[in-house]
């Protein structure tokens, strides 16, 4: 008789809030035996496991690490091998700036089944929750999505865009508005940082390409942070004027 065939979910949590989590994704974290998070998802998402589900943190986030990339990957291996549901629960979306990918790519070669469940990204779900769209019909209709922050210090692209969102930049930013500003923008494009957004501790820092590095030192900017930069910021007090009245 053949044991218990195992499979991995590779589900992205979205950007913070735990509600932002697919209906899908959801369904399979109550129907997982094991779950490996990273803490970019939100824990209260654990609170629909099953009782006996094994959870482990790998603490994948920006700068730090629990575990090595090849430690998840023989984890996802070892633990579908005995035949367990897996849920990977990643941050955002699970192939956008994400290792998403190599873990599918492993878990191929190892004749493990898999399934990706995709997730709401950080990208268009924070600037949305302070009122910022990322195009206006007729206006702004070109959007680019980008790493604030490359290994071997590569460049960080400055591509021409009407609205450009940055990942991952909180640590680089200096780097990041150089490379803006090189490119050709105007120093005095408005730009934002929005920090956790969509949690219940969602703060924004506003300003230009001329002073936003000022100002997220000033006010201890942390990671995760999404940078929003164009014309398109200036909507968020049209959009949310109650939510910026004490800003």
């Amino acid at each position: 008789m053949k044991g218990k065939r195992g499979k991995v979910y590779i589900v992205g949590a979205g950007p913070g809030d735990p509600e932002l989590i697919t209906v899908k994704g959801l369904d399979r974290i109550k129907k997982a035996d094991v779950i490996l998070y990273d803490f970019l998802a939100s824990e209260k998402l654990l609170k629909f496991a099953k009782a006996k589900a094994e959870i482990i943190c790998v603490g994948k986030k920006d700068g730090m690490h629990l575990l090595e990339q090849n430690q998840i990957n023989n984890l996802l291996y070892q633990k579908a091998s005995k035949g367990d549901i897996v849920v990977r629960l990643k941050g955002g979306d699970p192939f956008m700036f994400s290792r998403g990918i190599d873990e599918a790519l492993y878990l191929r070669k190892k004749g493990i089944d898999f399934e990706i469940i995709q997730g709401v990204t950080s990208a268009f779900a924070v600037p949305e929750s302070f009122g910022i769209p990322l195009t206006k019909k007729g206006k702004f209709s070109s959007v680019a999505v980008l790493t604030g922050r490359k290994s071997n210090n590569e460049p960080i692209d400055a591509p021409e865009c009407d609205t450009l969102i940055y990942l991952m930049a909180a640590a680089n930013i200096k780097n990041v508005v150089r490379a803006l500003i090189d490119s050709g923008r105007d120093e005095n494009t408005p730009c934002a940082f929005i920090e956790r957004g969509t949690t219940i501790n969602e703060r924004i820092i506003t300003g230009s390409l001329l002073n936003i590095v000022q100002k997220s030192e000033k006010q201890r900017l942390l990671p995760p942070a999404v940078f929003i930069v164009g014309d398109i910021v200036g909507y968020r007090k049209k959009i949310y004027a109650d939510k910026y009245k004490k800003r």
